[in-house]
């Protein structure tokens, strides 16, 4: 008997048409176009509009789902009741995966799997994660937040309502295209896990609370929170080599680096690395990126691994101004595009994904009556 892939490492677990990844070349694609010619060329609305619904959008198609988008940033009626207690209480993570079961509450498609109701949801789902990030934010941090600014699309009015101020449109310009190059990554847990729940005919938004739940767990989702803290506790770009000697050193890993799919650089490192140094040079302070790149060549030396996705976007998101327990919602924000393409085409073509398992436990017991148990 063939033993089993342990956490189905190689296991084709779908067929999909919304992504790809080439480990071997370091490629990734969305619908069949490359990374490296989506980033910094193509806008996250274009992308969304992409992974959604197949194609790259003429530009009357692209200014119907901005206004799609524009429309769902409002809080829905059972989050803004409860969002001020959620924030007095729960961590970020915790608190985006029960306001996104709110958001369902209210969803007037919520029942229905069909493709427009869930074509709708999607760019529902799309349009409202900026806003519940940004007000629980501003709910826990006891302020009010900015009116979105109608000149600016998803990238720009986060910026403005996480930092309270007006954002260079350099800055935009990068983290709109940090969101592309998180929007989707083939089979990872999140993903697995809202194809899951979709494969049972449940809706959307439990099928999305299922991925915002995996991301939560930190083999997945924490990695660039865990990046940042770790450049923190470090005193300066000199003190880096001998920080990572003392971290691998004692057993520990250093997050950031290597990748379950990728066996050379991450394609998403590439520009984010280069969004790095622009965004320090912009924030007047270079030293986050200086940081990484002495770690980057430290843990080479060491160990000869690459960063992956989540190494350079944490000097990016801390350049942006945003708090670094934030760095795994934004991801999800950006995550969401992905996540609710696959569901659709889940839905669109569906089966039970009902793996088998190697039982490993005793056999033949018998029952022994209680009272002659010892």
């Amino acid at each position: 008997m063939t033993a089993p892939s342990r956490g189905l490492a190689d296991v084709v677990a779908a067929s999909t048409a919304i992504s790809d990844i080439d480990g071997l070349a370091g490629r990734l694609s969305y619908r069949g176009y490359d990374i490296h010619d989506l980033g910094g060329q193509v806008s996250f609305e274009e992308t969304v509009y992409l992974l959604q619904r197949g194609n790259l959008p003429t530009r009357s198609e692209l200014d119907g789902l901005t206004e799609q988008l524009a429309s769902a940033r409002d809080l829905t009626p059972l989050v803004a009741t409860f969002l001020p207690g959620i924030a007095g209480r729960a961590a970020p993570m915790e608190a985006l995966r029960s306001l996104l079961s709110l958001v369902g509450h209210d969803d007037p498609d919520k029942d229905d799997n069909g493709a427009g109701a869930n074509a709708r949801k999607a760019v529902r789902l799309v349009g409202v994660m900026p806003t519940l990030i940004s007000c629980y934010e501003a709910a826990r941090t006891g302020r009010d937040v900015p009116a979105p600014d109608p000149q600016l699309g998803v990238a720009g009015n986060f910026l403005l309502q996480i930092t309270g101020r007006t954002p260079a449109p350099e800055a935009v310009a990068a983290f709109d295209e940090c969101l592309v190059l998180h929007a989707d990554h083939t089979m990872n847990a999140s993903t697995f896990a809202a194809r899951v729940c979709a494969a049972t005919l449940s809706d959307m938004h439990s099928a999305v609370v299922a991925a915002v739940a995996t991301l939560k767990g930190p083999l997945h989702g924490g990695a660039n929170e865990a990046v940042m803290r770790t450049l923190e506790s470090i005193d300066g770009v000199d003190a880096v080599p001998g920080a990572v000697r003392d971290i691998l050193g004692s057993g520990q890993k250093i997050m950031g680096f290597g990748h379950r799919v990728y066996r050379t650089e991450d394609p998403r490192a590439t520009h984010l690395r280069r969004l790095s140094e622009s965004m320090g040079r912009l924030a007047g302070d270079t030293r986050w990126y200086e940081m990484s790149v002495a770690m980057e060549q430290a843990v080479m030396a060491e160990k000869g691994l690459y960063p992956n996705v989540d190494f350079f976007a944490a000097s990016v998101y801390r350049s942006l101004g945003i708090p670094t327990d934030l760095f795994t919602p934004v991801f999800a924000v950006s995550r969401m595009a992905g996540w609710t393409a696959h569901v659709m085409e889940q839905h669109a073509d569906n089966r039970l994904i009902r793996p088998d398992s190697d039982y490993i436990g005793e056999r033949d017991r018998r029952v022994v009556p209680i009272d002659q148990r010892g």
